[in-house]
């Protein structure tokens, strides 16, 4: 593997053995953002003084025997999530120029755990949507294949990921935005059950949302998560229980697996089918049983009980911005200004709340045969990187995560399963029980170790 595509693991014990300095690596990152950049553009800053002053302490550490969980390990945090003092502007001309005054608590942690912290990555206006292009940044492209989206929202998260950039990122997920980018980019990203993670109001309060981890394999996002995940004082929805997840690579045997290719009468791509039942097969070699099931969801019933949610939420949130100024709703992009209005004729907030029970009841009756769902993370293999995405019914007919963001209590562990012929990698969504991360962790970590894909050099794009 070549030094751009360490893992975080690797390079903790290269910086333990003293074969690796913090300093030495950052400066490797750095010059492979410059290198890498004018193809990808998936950085909005650098902060490159306070990151060698972060690696000369880590540097520091690792002498003295105080190493903290992250120390000196490169990381990038999604520009949504707000430092205090820095830019805040999400993507959008009408927040050009915002400062943020609070620090966003992940953000806290990540610092304190003694991560280098050495840039931000570009979303789509207000994470909006599931392609990562706006008209403040620019069109952020795929590592893989940079014709095509690394997805959104965590589309810069993805990017820098796939481009060896840096070793971990950080990511938010309101309707796939840590999922989609993790299987359109070929990296590892989990979307956290609700108040797993502590957030900052709105969305801490929101089911469907949550902040998580992504790196290139499952043991990476597992150290970040380890660090981010517990009880905040500001937010009284984050849990007091702390898990600590282990991704040791374990056998499978004794475990059952729901494997679910459509999720109801989602329209998969020929190819991304392919590839999952290629995990149902190394599923299978690691020892689990596999059965193939269906659910009794629709396409058109998860459009119809989000709705709802997204109308009272974000929708009413952009149209507060736009105060129903032409000239301001002009300056939004057609993604964002799609999801204005998008929920008229919706159901009631209080229906809509009865209609997310419905959607749970047939999955949480599966999942007390089964101990994990394993299914596709995205119907199609690949949108082009300025696709428009202005039709929100068009887009989440394509992504198949929103169901899971309606269920938000369920911990989902997205990985790759392969590649299209495009050369857009494809990826699978490890869906547990309530609550039951570590589960989701231990498919995740055997199926990385059996199908041997992206942990190996050749999967990376050599940009």
């Amino acid at each position: 593997m070549t030094a751009t595509h360490l893992t975080a693991t690797e390079a903790t014990g290269l910086f333990e053995s003293g074969e690796l300095s913090p300093v030495e690596l950052l400066t490797d990152m750095i010059a492979r953002v410059k290198r890498v950049e004018p193809t990808i553009n998936a950085v909005t800053e650098e902060m490159i003084d306070s990151a060698y002053e972060a690696a000369r302490e880590s540097e520091r550490r690792y002498r003295t025997g105080t190493a903290r969980p992250l120390e000196g390990i490169p990381l990038m945090l999604k520009e949504e999530q707000p430092i205090a003092g820095m830019s805040l502007e999400e993507g959008s001309l009408l927040l050009k120029g915002e400062i943020a005054e609070e620090t966003h608590p992940i953000i806290e942690r990540i610092e304190a755990a003694g991560a280098v912290m050495h840039a931000r990555t570009t979303t789509p206006e207000f994470s909006a949507s599931t392609v990562t292009h706006s008209k403040l940044w620019g069109t952020t492209r795929n590592p893989h294949n940079t014709d095509f989206t690394p997805g959104g929202s965590s589309g810069g998260a993805g990017a820098v990921l796939a481009a060896g950039s840096t070793l971990l990122a950080t990511g938010s997920d309101i309707g796939g935005s840590i999922r989609i980018p993790s299987s359109y980019c070929g990296v590892v990203g989990f979307k956290p059950p609700f108040g797993r993670v502590p957030g900052m109001a709105p969305f801490n309060s929101d089911t469907y949302c949550a902040d998580g981890s992504m790196a290139r394999t499952v043991a990476d996002v597992a150290m970040l998560q380890n660090v981010i995940a517990g009880p905040w004082a500001r937010d009284q929805a984050s849990l007091r229980e702390r898990l600590s997840l282990d991704a040791s690579v374990t056998s499978l045997a004794g475990t059952r697996i729901a494997l679910c290719l459509t999720l109801g009468n989602y329209r998969v791509d020929p190819e991304v089918i392919a590839n999952t039942l290629a995990v149902g097969e190394a599923l299978r070699a690691a020892g689990a049983e596999v059965e193939l099931v269906e659910l009794p969801w629709s396409v058109d019933q998860v459009l119809e009980t989000m709705k709802p949610h997204f109308a009272a939420i974000m929708g009413s949130a952009l149209a507060d911005l736009a105060q129903g100024d032409p000239q301001l709703l002009e300056m939004l992009m057609p993604y964002s200004r799609a999801l204005i209005g998008n929920g008229e004729g919706a159901m009631d907030y209080a229906a809509g709340l009865e209609a997310e029970a419905r959607f749970y009841r047939p999955l949480g009756e599966m999942l007390e045969r089964f101990d994990a769902l394993v299914c596709p993370t995205v119907a199609g293999t690949g949108l082009a990187a300025d696709d428009p995405c202005d039709d929100a019914d068009t887009v989440f007919s394509n992504v198949m995560t929103m169901p899971f963001n309606i269920v938000g209590r369920v911990p989902v562990l997205a990985v790759p399963s392969g590649r299209a012929s495009n050369g857009v990698p494809t990826g699978v969504q490890i869906v547990g029980r309530t609550y039951d991360d570590q589960t989701v962790f231990k498919v995740g970590a055997a199926l990385e170790a059996e199908m041997a894909l992206w942990t190996s050099a050749e999967w990376w794009p050599a940009l």
